[in-house]
């Protein structure tokens, strides 16, 4: 199964490669003469929900303040980015870069950075003065041998427990599990009353959700510890963590296509409980078509999921300029927009995060987000897993195919070895 699948997007990402390689940008139109703007690619994976309002919004911020350039989105559907990650790694070893392109702040950027594919931006930081604004550990994570090499637009939390409280009343749970073994206790309670205990998607989602497991199973110091050089992966206290994973994904109702139709499901009544980042809120909250217009506190609500209270599981995206680039002042512009206060402030109460920036306007992020702000600036921080910031791709890859087996076989033995063999291959 796991080479069909991966079959399906080497085919996807040729198609895809064709279609992009037909999408211009060099300025001229077909009959040879210049266009009156100069096309600049912005390339994502923000299509879905709540991200595509936030695009929107900042390609209007960037429109209005660069006539001279024409904003081309070339975002790849797909949750979490691995379409879209296939296709760019695709169209950067055949030399051709898009303008700029989005990536996970931290590990996941260092097989780029390596590769002499990235082009360092200190030269923005200071022009901007953005070492003032931004958070210390957030430029610390960008940061490698001194050099800068991605400009970050927003902060999302991972480790968030979204929740039906209709659902959990019927079922006679009182509120959200704290701990790892409450949830287990509610979930096989929810399970009684008839209802999907736990909603889950595609397979990156399983990643997902194993690292809030991980977090919650081991404490922020010993997650913490698990990406530094020696890390015993092989370990009691995270077999434990992989029995407590085992037992949870028991309770997993039928997968869906990917985390919006699982979210979904929580919102509609028809399961209890959804581990996901907060780009779920924007989802869940606003208005159709960009969202399902649920009303917080009453048809879902959150908490940090079991066990990680007091640990902030975060992940940043940024955006990049590529060495070769067809259009490097276009590529700059977009990043000085997506840098600035009021592309932040445009983008992140859209897409359900909170600003990069220490700088922007609370005022404009309510409700979850306010909430997200506080426990931002007064947590304990641990890096996502699935979404760049402890392991890069390839390393992510390797958990991403050792989840994928574990979801089948329910193996913990071989789950472990395969974790131990995973960290043993990043070098760590």
């Amino acid at each position: 199964m796991r080479r069909r699948w991966t079959t399906a997007v080497a085919v996807s990402v040729a198609g895809l490669l064709a279609l992009s390689a037909c999408g211009g940008g060099d300025g001229q139109e077909a009959g040879g003469g210049l266009k009156a703007h100069k096309k600049v690619e912005v390339f994502s994976w923000w299509t879905g929900p709540g991200e595509a309002d936030g695009l929107k919004a900042m390609r209007k911020i960037f429109a209005k303040q660069n006539p001279e350039f024409e904003f081309f989105d070339a975002a790849v559907a797909g949750g979490s980015g691995d379409a879209a990650r296939a296709l760019l790694s695709s169209k950067l070893q055949a030399n051709q870069p898009p303008d700029t392109f989005q990536g996970h702040a931290g590990a996941e950027l260092q097989g780029y950075i390596k590769s002499g594919k990235l082009e360092p931006v200190n030269f923005l930081y200071d022009e901007l003065k953005l070492k003032e604004v931004f958070p210390q550990q957030l430029i610390d994570q960008i940061t490698v041998e001194g050099q800068v090499y991605s400009v970050p637009v927003n902060i999302h939390r991972s480790n968030v427990l979204w929740f039906n409280p209709s659902v959990l009343r019927r079922a006679g749970v009182d509120g959200a599990p704290k701990t790892v073994e409450e949830f287990v206790t509610d979930l096989a309670k929810v399970k009684k009353s008839g209802k999907i205990p736990l909603s889950i998607g595609s397979e990156w989602t399983l990643v997902h959700l194993f690292e809030s497991v991980l977090l919650g199973s081991l404490g922020t110091d010993a997650y913490n510890a698990l990406w530094t050089t020696g890390a015993d992966w092989s370990n009691a206290t995270v077999t434990k963590a992989l029995e407590n994973f085992k037992t949870i994904l028991s309770y997993a109702g039928t997968p869906q296509a990917d985390w919006q139709p699982a979210a979904k499901q929580v919102a509609d009544g028809k399961a209890a409980f959804n581990i996901m980042g907060d780009w779920a809120y924007s989802y869940l909250h606003n208005a159709p078509p960009g969202g399902l217009g649920k009303e917080s506190h009453k048809d879902f609500d959150w908490a940090a999921s079991p066990g990680t209270d007091g640990t902030f599981m975060w992940l940043s995206d940024s955006f990049t300029l590529p060495k070769g680039t067809p259009n490097r002042d276009g590529a700059i512009a977009w990043l000085k927009m997506a840098a600035s206060e009021e592309g932040q402030d445009a983008f992140n109460p859209l897409k359900g995060s909170i600003p990069a920036r220490k700088d922007a306007d609370r005022s404009l992020y309510e409700d979850y987000l306010s909430w997200s702000l506080e426990q931002w600036s007064g947590s304990k921080l641990a890096g996502s897993i699935q979404h760049g910031v402890v392991a890069d791709d390839e390393w992510r890859a390797a958990i991403t195919e050792a989840v994928g087996l574990f979801q089948r076989d329910k193996d913990v033995a071989k789950f472990q070895r395969a974790l131990v063999a995973a960290a043993d291959d990043s070098g760590q």
